[in-house]
């Protein structure tokens, strides 16, 4: 499974994008902004392809296994990302939610003060977690190439 995250807006305080798999349009996302040196917390992950794996431990996975109930079988995990530890696909509106992690959603925009949102962000997290998690899970292999 391929899944493409296009950036295509970004202010100082955040990054927006649309997410498609295998070719089909998904979601929008939002991420940190970008900084030419990393600012812990508050900076998007580098553009490449990273490959995706299940975390089945840790505090973020047994409190979505609580929220999403059986369905959840581990956080959506990006692998060998430079610079950065324990970057998922997870749910929340605004950039301030994620330390270079990637939000999803079925609503975005950036306010007149350059902060992004995403809105309807567990909808859109459990439309596109069972697919994915389920190539996981399958052996099929699946890779994320943000641009």
């Amino acid at each position: 499974m391929i899944i493409d995250l296009q950036r295509i807006s970004h202010t100082s305080e955040s990054t927006i994008g649309a997410l498609s798999i295998d070719g089909a349009f998904s979601c929008w996302t939002i991420e940190d902004a970008w900084h030419v040196a990393k600012i812990p917390g508050a900076t998007r992950i580098p553009e490449g392809a990273y490959d995706m794996h299940l975390r089945t431990s840790g505090g973020l996975t047994q409190r979505y296994h609580k929220r999403f109930g059986e369905m959840h079988h581990g956080m959506l995990w990006l692998q060998d990302v430079p610079d950065f530890t324990w970057v998922y696909i997870h749910t929340g509106n605004r950039a301030r939610d994620s330390e270079g992690c990637i939000l999803v959603g079925d609503r975005a925009k950036n306010n007149q003060l350059g902060e992004g949102y995403v809105g309807s962000s567990a909808q859109a997290y459990r439309r596109i977690y069972t697919p994915i998690a389920q190539a996981i899970l399958d052996g099929e292999g699946v890779k994320i190439r943000i641009t």
